[in-house]
């Protein structure tokens, strides 16, 4: 429990920032999904979905949500498997 008024400020702007950050992160993982589903299932738009993840992941990152690097990581790995299939 918050003693002072700026710790209970704080806790208030953690609580928004978690409940943000966790949004976006849940948006991240389903557009990851989507496109291992669209590789899975060989659909013919697989490409245009793994641009619009790409775009997600890279803003994701200039917002400090997750890593630049995680970014790169999953992106790498998301084309390796649309070139593998």
């Amino acid at each position: 429990m918050a003693n002072s008024k700026s710790a209970e400020k704080r806790a208030r702007q953690n609580k928004k920032r978690y409940e943000l950050k966790h949004a976006q992160r849940s948006m991240m993982r389903t557009a990851v999904k989507r496109v291992e589903k669209a590789v899975d299932t060989k659909d013919k738009n697989k490409k245009e979905t793994f641009k619009t993840t790409q775009a997600v992941l890279d803003n994701l990152a200039n917002k400090g949500v997750i890593h630049k690097n995680k970014a790169a990581r999953l992106k790498s790995r998301l084309n390796r498997k649309i070139k593998a299939s």
